[in-house]
């Protein structure tokens, strides 16, 4: 990084109380007069009991402690904490209405030549290397029994790819299609991976072992989201040991700060970028730089665009995308009462009147993007109350709380909605099947886990096959599907060559000789 990026970079960093910690070596001890600086820092915020244990730990550890905490705005975190724990209560005074058909779309009911149209354009963006792609792929399969990275899960698959690898697949998929579509030497959508502290190692492992899945190095990016203090619920910042405070990540809402720290932005502006996809790992269907998606958003010149799924009924609880008060926002299901939730389409009495679900599958602007560091700081904090391991600064003993003790601060990546204007807004619906199956639960759950990612995978490379012309044959239900490789097709195209072939399943179509 040149100092004129560096200087640039640290200047955004300031405005969002951030340091870059780029390039650090093994932290060394700090000098009494960096240390005093420091501490009267923290002082100042009535937060110095961080430094309780300093004189009893060697000269490694408190280059550590010292680097950790130098990497906080103390006042900062006082001041959101403060903000979060005192937030005024829930109006309930609130309108909710659907969005307006002037900002939405659905692939269900749109004409075919409006979806070729934007499919076009989106190839063309993508030709011109304008497309990126962030995933945020901070979270570990802990509940799917592994203490690996999600990505990194095989969902038993025929093939048996890692969810990083058929994302990986779509994007290349993606790239010779618009090469091939527009006559160009190279078109590259970069990926920028967003991981977490545990999981940034793993992540980087597992690409370098796959040889990057046949994208280049150098345009797959991995940075990490920030971390925040965890506080008592009285405020104080605890420390997970004498020479470490206790942190957690900033929530998937974070996601804005780190394409600062990380200076992804600024990758992205030296790319030329000017059209972003992003979406969360979990999703085995996910349609990667959408070129419809992108399409659609860049015909209507606007900031941020969502896709949506229909709700299932009115008691699935998911997050629904609406006009909340006049603004684009996210309401939970839980902050919606039962007649609500119930309320039936007037236009369309067989459709729920809410039943836009959030899937965290997004499109920015790279304008909208760079401006970052004029609201970032604005976006609110959210309380979650947590049973939060730290040191007792009496005796030095560390306490494991059988109840919350603590508060750790989040962010969600839909905060930032409301701060849309209705006209810089857009929401494309799309169908279930096709684009949304989520990987959350352990296998034998019987939803959202691996054995249904596994048969969403398959179910859909059938109906691929089938509307190509191909006849599948198997033996029971549960064999019955096929695996289409996004190596040769990312949303059924190009499958021609199967008209008139039996296959049968279970299968992998992996070449176009297959």
């Amino acid at each position: 990084m040149t100092t004129a990026v560096k200087e640039t970079v640290n200047t955004i960093l300031d405005k969002l109380h951030l340091s870059s910690g780029e390039g650090r070596a093994a932290p060394p001890e700090p000098t009494a007069e960096q240390l005093q600086e420091l501490r009267d820092i923290y002082s100042k915020a009535h937060q110095d009991h961080v430094f309780t244990f300093w004189d009893s730990l060697s000269s490694a550890e408190k280059g550590t402690l010292y680097e950790s905490l130098s990497g906080f705005d103390p006042g900062y975190v006082n001041d959101i904490v403060k903000k979060a724990l005192n937030a005024p209560p829930a109006s309930k005074d609130v309108t909710l209405e659907p969005l307006p058909d002037t900002v939405t779309a659905s692939i269900m009911d749109s004409p075919a030549d409006k979806l070729q149209e934007w499919q076009a354009s989106g190839l063309h963006l993508i030709a011109q290397n304008q497309v990126a792609v962030i995933l945020m792929a901070g979270g570990q399969g802990t509940r799917l029994g592994s203490s690996a990275p999600k990505g990194c899960f095989n969902i038993d698959l025929p093939s048996q790819k890692s969810l990083f690898q058929i994302q990986a697949e779509r994007i290349f998929r993606l790239q010779e299609m618009a090469k091939k579509q527009h006559g160009v030497e190279s078109a590259v959508v970069p990926w920028y991976v967003m991981t977490s502290g545990p999981t940034r190692a793993p992540t980087e492992k597992f690409f370098e072992e796959h040889h990057y899945f046949k994208l280049k190095k150098e345009n797959i990016i991995i940075f990490e989201q920030g971390v925040l203090p965890c506080v008592s619920n009285d405020g104080k910042i605890l420390l997970e040991s004498k020479s470490k405070i206790a942190v957690a990540p900033d929530g998937n809402g974070g996601i804005y700060r780190a394409l600062i720290a990380s200076a992804v932005m600024e990758d992205m502006r030296r790319r030329g970028i000017q059209h972003i996809h992003a979406y969360c790992v979990d999703n085995c269907l996910v349609r990667v730089a959408d070129p419809v998606f992108i399409g659609f958003a860049a015909a209507k010149d606007v900031d941020v665009a969502t896709k949506v799924v229909r709700k299932r009924n009115a008691r699935e609880s998911v997050g629904l995308v609406v006009l909340k008060n006049g603004k684009p926002d996210v309401v939970e299901y839980s902050e919606i009462d039962q007649a609500t939730a119930e309320a039936q389409d007037a236009g369309q009495p067989d459709l729920l009147k809410f039943r836009a679900a959030n899937i965290v599958n997004h499109y920015y602007s790279y304008r909208f993007l760079d401006s970052i560091p004029e609201w970032a700081h604005l976006l609110p904090h959210h309380v979650a109350r947590k049973k939060i391991p730290y040191v007792d600064l009496s005796s030095g003993a560390t306490v494991k709380p059988e109840k919350p003790n603590g508060i750790k601060l989040e962010q969600f990546v839909f905060d930032v909605f409301p701060r849309i204007p209705l006209e810089k807004f857009a929401c494309m619906e799309v169908r279930r099947e096709d684009e949304f199956s989520p990987l959350k639960n352990a296998k034998g759950t019987g939803e959202d886990d691996p054995d249904t990612s596994r048969a969403h995978v398959l179910q859909q490379g059938r109906r691929f096959v089938e509307a190509a012309g191909a006849v599948v044959e198997s033996e029971t239900m549960e064999s019955a599907g096929v695996e289409v490789s996004p190596l040769i097709s990312y949303a059924g195209e190009e499958l021609e060559y199967l008209q008139g072939r039996t296959i049968k399943a279970p299968a992998v179509i992996e070449r176009v000789e297959d």
